[in-house]
């Protein structure tokens, strides 16, 4: 049986049963889905693949590569996006084709050449349920990444501590991602604020190392150039040894101990009286 004779056949079947077979699809994924997604959504999205589906084999072939399959590809591609951002499964995303085979399998399963018709059919499935796979996998690996990169964002707060004065209180392991991150807001920062001093707190970071400390330097650097001082608190004694083990210059950088004495030291720098009880 050829690909035009497995299409015509297909075609006829898809046609003649359309409307109980895509009722019959929508209630097998409809239950497979949990009734996380509304039957009428579950319709909608089915009906349309299904119209896409029939056209394309209108075309004489099962290929799902071919051009004529590309508004289904499009179909699925929504699809899968949509169940990955919902949280689906690519297991459950991938059933939405797969439920198709069952739904055909007693009208394509009598006769021999019915049976090849339904096994070439099947080979068709399979290639647009992995289509479907590789597009939520890649959807999933987007949303990751944008998740991360948010995460990143919040927790490299930049706040304003006193006129002319702004702070960057870091918590957590410390990376060259990171600490780039830190850098670009910082810089952002003294722009956006006009301020002249800038204090980086890492009293809340274990460990830095080599590239992470070397990161530092361009940003106090980088804040030079703009005409901005920065200031380096928190640093504990291990991180103090760490710098000294691996030669890292920090002489010509203000440090202090506390965040307390690098404010004082950022308000005196500013013009600012200071005193024990605080700043006035």
């Amino acid at each position: 049986m050829t690909g035009k004779d497995v299409s015509e056949r297909l075609i006829g079947l898809l046609s003649v049963r359309g409307e109980d077979l895509g009722a019959e699809w929508a209630e097998k994924l409809t239950g497979s889905l949990g009734g996380r997604v509304a039957r009428a959504e579950v319709e909608r999205e089915l009906r349309e693949i299904y119209a896409a589906l029939v056209a394309a084999l209108s075309e004489g072939t099962v290929d799902g590569h071919a051009e004529s399959f590309g508004e289904v590809r499009a179909l699925l591609t929504e699809l899968s996006r949509n169940r990955a951002r919902q949280g689906f499964t690519s297991t459950e995303t991938a059933v939405s084709v797969f439920a198709l085979k069952q739904v055909l399998e007693p009208s394509l399963a009598g006769e021999d050449g019915d049976v090849e018709a339904y096994l070439q059919f099947a080979g068709l499935l399979d290639t647009l349920g992995l289509f479907t796979i590789e597009v939520y996998a890649r959807t999933r690996e987007e949303l990751i990444s944008a998740q991360a990169e948010q995460l990143l964002e919040l927790s490299t707060p930049v706040v304003k501590l006193w006129d002319n004065v702004i702070g960057v209180p870091l918590v957590g392991t410390l990376d060259s991602a990171r600490t780039m991150v830190v850098m670009e807001k910082m810089l952002q920062a003294l722009i956006d604020t006009g301020s002249e001093q800038a204090i980086i707190d890492i009293t809340g970071v274990p460990a830095v190392d080599t590239e992470v400390a070397q990161h530092l330097l361009k940003t106090v650097v980088a804040a030079r150039l703009m005409g901005a001082e920065c200031t380096i608190s928190g640093i504990r004694p291990q991180i103090a040894q760490t710098i000294v083990a691996l030669g890292i210059d920090f002489e010509d950088i203000v440090t202090k101990a506390t965040l307390a004495d690098a404010l004082r030291h950022a308000l005196r720098r500013t013009g600012t009286t200071v005193s024990q009880a605080g700043a006035r």
